[in-house]
């Protein structure tokens, strides 16, 4: 009688290398300065998460619907009373009448929005423009639909977009423009000549438009969201993400939504289906009730995250490391020039095993980085947090 095979070993010889789709991507920043912030014991300014509790009202919520039974599939585009909400939102803040049934789907936070999104919008050959410093995860995407990024880098100190040099990059391939206002991680914002340039860019042009908006309700000095929803020869080319999870202090719940003419949505959909199916059911329902009876939350974001953003500043001000107060997130950018002149990825190491304070360096969100000595700190935390990551920074 042969042996039993022995299942607990894995010899060699049954080895199968797959070819790696994303050969040169490692594990994200975000995830490795939290967790080297765990393993140091630091302070973590570097993710972007608030330290503070969801508003009462919504957590309720969702414990209200758990015990109501609301624990099987909502349907594959959301709830009709959450899409029905997030509808009526749209028009109240950015003056476009939205088809909740057609033109508003819940997603499983922003990034399946966006990996959504960039699948059904290129493919094969096609190209994808992105500004530079991009969110991480834009340029994967594009590259598992088979499409090139090209990056287009901002204007610095106040990242401001060239749309002369947006006009230089587009190619008859060009179909996608992805966008970002505000934006992650400078805090720009874009303004209302900004749309009214990107829409002589594309008009004309086979291109659409994926605009990532979600800190859309955070924007400070009194400035006005510029959402690419505001205007209409833009939305009707534009897939719009938002994100409850920066809105509700819920980052951790990955609830989402785009909004998108009926084609678009159309396409989106097909996507989205095959990714993640639905949302979880009950916090969809605690959702659309809070956006009913709470929409002060969101229409008083900006003065919240301001007061946070100012006292950060503030308590900075002694401080070696230069900065202009962020316009827009929850992030301010350092600048600590004049404090190292080592590469911005072995200082924020460095301050993070030293001094106990974790942060993300800049230049890993652009092709080319050009000597970035630019740190971003998370500053959706309470009062507490933000003084001792100011004392340990004016110590430096």
């Amino acid at each position: 009688m042969s042996p039993r095979p022995n299942h607990t070993n894995h010899p060699a010889t049954l080895v199968f290398p797959v070819p790696s789709k994303l050969p040169d991507i490692g594990t994200t920043i975000f995830t490795v300065m939290s967790q080297l912030a765990a393993d140091c014991g630091a302070l973590n300014l570097a993710q972007g998460f608030p330290d503070f509790p969801v508003p009462a009202a919504l957590a309720e919520g969702v414990v209200a619907a758990l015990r109501a039974g609301h624990n099987q599939y909502a349907p594959m585009a959301g709830l009709p009373a959450l899409r029905e909400a997030l509808a009526r939102k749209t028009e109240a803040l950015y003056g476009r009448r939205t088809d909740p049934v057609h033109e508003v789907t819940v997603t499983s936070g922003a990034t399946e929005a966006l990996y959504c999104a960039i699948q059904a919008c290129v493919g094969a050959g096609d190209e994808a423009i992105v500004f530079d410093p991009a969110y991480d995860s834009y340029e994967p995407a594009i590259r598992l639909a088979g499409a090139r990024t090209v990056h287009v880098p901002l204007v610095p100190p106040a990242f401001r977009v060239d749309w002369e040099r947006v006009q230089a990059a587009l190619t008859p391939r060009t179909r996608l423009l992805v966008l970002n206002s505000p934006h992650n991680p400078t805090g720009a914002v874009l303004g209302a000549d900004d749309l009214a340039q990107l829409a002589a860019v594309v008009r004309d042009r086979p291109i659409l438009l994926l605009a990532d908006e979600v800190y859309e309700h955070i924007v400070f000095d009194g400035a006005r969201h510029e959402s690419l929803l505001r205007h209409p020869e833009l939305a009707a080319r534009s897939l719009v993400v938002s994100s409850f999870g920066k809105t509700c202090h819920a980052t951790g719940w990955k609830v989402g939504y785009v909004v998108a003419p009926p084609d678009l949505t159309t396409e989106f959909r097909k996507v989205h289906q095959f990714v993640q199916f639905c949302v979880v059911t009950p916090v969809q329902h605690a959702l659309a009730a809070f956006l009913e009876s709470d929409p002060d939350h969101y229409l008083d974001l900006g003065r919240f995250y301001q007061a946070r953003r100012d006292l950060f500043c503030r308590l900075l001000s002694p401080s070696r490391f230069r900065f202009t107060p962020a316009r827009g997130t929850y992030f301010q950018l350092l600048d600590y020039a004049a404090v190292s002149d080592e590469a911005d990825v072995d200082f924020a190491r460095r301050l993070t095993r030293e001094a106990g304070l974790a942060s993300i360096p800049v230049s890993v969100f652009s092709a080319e980085p050009e000597g970035s000595r630019l740190l971003r700190f998370c500053f959706a935390k309470d009062e507490g947090t933000l003084r001792r990551a100011a004392e340990i920074l004016c110590t430096i």
